[in-house]
């Protein structure tokens, strides 16, 4: 394969770093207000952070449209149910690690030889290939990322109190299902 001029290599780093940081500082927390009247119901949920699978940001989504079209005076906010902090320290060090290897391959720099150690034919080979294997690393670790962090977490809380949660059911609620929470809750308050 023909080597790319440096400042090739150095927009992709570039690209990457900006992209990768981006995602550190503001990871895709988004929260969902409608504000009509004293109800509330709140969803937790957190699936896979990707640009390709919504995960359950699509479900919330829909659930939202769903009780805003039968009871519009319920107010309702989501937010991302946080992981385990051990995961979440983990896939931070990854992402560190992850710019860290793409800066040495883009860089040309052989750490082993500053160990003193025989460089391995894997960091040979991205070292050969650069684009292609920081365009590897980068996606991988991303993957790597968005599983330590996902919880799998989808939760309903009705004024407050819990009303259903994916982690002792395991499934979401289907609309009927939701719609008798709410109307059952609404009854008993």
């Amino acid at each position: 394969m023909a080597d790319l001029p440096r400042p090739v290599y150095m927009f992709v780093f570039f690209v990457f770093f900006g992209l990768t940081i981006k995602d550190l500082i503001n990871p895709s927390e988004r929260e969902c207000r409608t504000k009509i009247s004293q109800q509330q119901i709140l969803i937790n949920s957190l699936g896979q952070h990707s640009n390709f699978f919504t995960g359950y940001r699509k479900v919330f989504e829909q659930y939202a449209s769903l009780i805003q079209d039968k009871y519009p005076n319920i107010i309702i906010s989501g937010d991302n149910f946080p992981p385990p902090t051990h995961r979440l320290q983990l896939a931070q060090i990854l992402g560190i690690g992850k710019l860290i290897l793409i800066v040495l391959i883009v860089s040309s720099v052989n750490p082993f030889d500053f160990m003193g150690a025989d460089t391995p034919s894997v960091y040979r080979w991205f070292l050969n290939n650069k684009l292609y294997s920081c365009m590897m690393i980068y996606f991988l670790s991303n993957v790597l990322e968005s599983q330590l962090i996902s919880t799998g977490a989808f939760e309903i809380a009705f004024k407050d109190v819990p009303v259903w949660s994916k982690l002792e059911t395991g499934r979401i609620p289907s609309p009927p299902e939701l719609f008798q929470i709410i109307e059952n809750e609404n009854a008993f308050n």
